[in-house]
């Protein structure tokens, strides 16, 4: 990937939600929720706090959770990718 993101932002790939429940129902597109996890592709190097860098605490392939409406979408060589700040990260998923 040719993506770089700057200052504390990251870009990652966007994990789709099961299509059925543990019941066994599938789910049609318009119940659907909004995919809130996803494996981060790219990372920015940090913010700057105080004149000093603060680094990022995720890396490259950490699966993790983000708030619902957060990012900018954007296509990339044919994929879709999410653009958001290290702080609309809400967890690391082991």
């Amino acid at each position: 990937m040719n993506i770089k993101p700057l200052g504390d932002r990251v870009v990652l790939k966007v994990v789709e939600v099961e299509e059925k429940t543990a019941s066994g129902i599938y789910v049609p597109d318009t119940a659907k929720e909004k995919p809130q996890q996803g494996v981060i592709e790219a990372v920015g190097p940090g913010r700057h706090e105080d004149g000093k860098l603060i680094p990022m605490t995720v890396k490259v392939g950490d699966k993790v959770l983000f708030a619902k409406y957060a990012g900018t979408e954007i296509k990339h060589q044919g994929e879709e990718f999410l653009i958001l700040k290290e702080t609309d990260l809400l967890a690391i998923i082991d």
